[in-house]
């Protein structure tokens, strides 16, 4: 339980919270963001809203409110959040589709912290998930004494964010049998949920809609079926093109959780962070980044996610175990879980890799290319 001091106010920026929580949701971490904005936001809110439309923009790409700096959330194409936004202002529900680790989880949490201040109404899919977890279930304890009663009941997240007209999450949805799938069609249409049980329906309150993930790689676990997915407007989160848009992510990101976890180590250089992008990117690509040289792809994905890890793992080999200063050999400990994760043949990809582009490259490089040959 979260003790009064776990509750005070962030400061707005990662790992600000004077907490021992592991990960504060991101109404809490960037709460003082939130509040600047909301304290200034002149523009006409939807119905249910914490914020308007273009405020919600700001909280997620960032800019300055009077003195307070609004850190960025997502970095990409500006259109591509607005659609998102206008999508949650009608009553459409909100799909978004992409790679792994292009932050579809991480943007679907702070449209829910901007637009209701609640990011944690959520619903895991998984091959495991029933349709009582979407509708809800009972305290069978109560349920045997007292027989069915609004106090046996157990709400799920949707039930309460339809009580509450609030944004629920729902993460993978593809992974989710086509039976709960289906589930979810009346809800989204009629906005409404039964509870036979009790003879009373549950209306969704103003401001309910759903924020639903998946992901493309694993589009045919249980593909959506077109009823459900002509509920959804769909958007498509792309994998960061340039190096440069994907260094400043991974960058960052390596920075908020170096300092939200304490690691005993500094951020990586960017000449370092650059490196291992440029590795993934060209191995992603299938080609070297200026496009003269054809490469071999590893079956797994290379996402933005992994490089992140990758580098936060190096500073906590260099803090833990080194010099304090993220070293190639730090590095090269993560890339070569990164490649080889999926099929042991993609060992002989990277092989290839380091031997006829990384060796070649020689200066700033042959470090990198020494400390990953001591591991294949």
């Amino acid at each position: 339980m979260a003790t009064k001091k776990d509750t005070q106010k962030a400061d707005g920026g990662e790992g600000s919270v004077k907490s021992d929580v592991l990960r504060e949701p991101a109404e809490r971490l960037y709460a003082s963001e939130l509040e600047a904005i909301a304290a200034a936001d002149k523009f006409e809110k939807p119905a249910g809203w914490r914020l308007s439309p273009k405020a919600v923009l700001l909280y997620i790409m960032g800019g300055k409110v009077g003195e307070t700096n609004i850190t960025p959330k997502y970095v990409g194409a500006p259109r591509i959040v607005e659609i998102a936004i206008a999508t949650l202002a009608t009553d459409r529900a909100l799909l978004l589709i992409g790679e792994p680790g292009t932050a579809k989880s991480w943007l679907s949490e702070h449209l829910a912290a901007a637009i209701c201040n609640d990011s944690q109404l959520l619903v895991q899919g998984t091959a495991g998930t029933t349709e009582e977890q979407i509708r809800y279930t009972w305290n069978y304890a109560l349920l045997l004494a007292e027989g069915p009663s609004p106090k046996a009941l157990v709400p799920s997240p949707i039930h309460r964010a339809l009580e509450a007209g609030k944004l629920v999450r729902f993460e993978e949805i593809t992974r989710c049998p086509s039976e709960v799938q289906d589930a979810l069609i009346t809800l989204l249409s009629e906005k409404v949920l039964a509870v036979p049980e009790l003879g009373f329906h549950v209306q969704a309150k103003r401001g309910f809609n759903v924020i639903a993930t998946a992901n493309t790689r694993d589009r045919g676990v249980n593909d959506m079926s077109a009823a459900l997915k002509r509920r959804f407007n769909i958007v498509v989160l792309p994998v960061p093109s340039d190096i440069d848009t994907e260094v400043s992510i991974v960058a960052r990101r390596v920075r908020e959780i170096g300092s939200s976890l304490k690691l005993p180590a500094a951020p990586p250089a960017e000449e370092a962070v650059r490196r291992v992008v440029q590795v993934f990117q060209e191995l992603r690509r299938g080609q070297t980044i200026d496009g003269k040289q054809k490469l071999k792809s590893p079956s797994g994905v290379l996402s933005t996610a992994e490089a992140i890890s990758v580098l936060g793992n190096g500073m906590a080999l260099a803090g833990h175990f080194g010099n304090g200063r993220v070293s190639d050999r730090d590095l090269a400990a993560g890339l070569l879980g990164a490649v080889v994760k999926e099929d042991s043949k993609d060992e002989a990809v990277f092989v290839e890799y380091l031997e006829n582009v990384m060796k070649k490259r020689g200066g700033a490089w042959e470090p990198l290319y020494t400390a990953c040959k001591e591991l294949v």
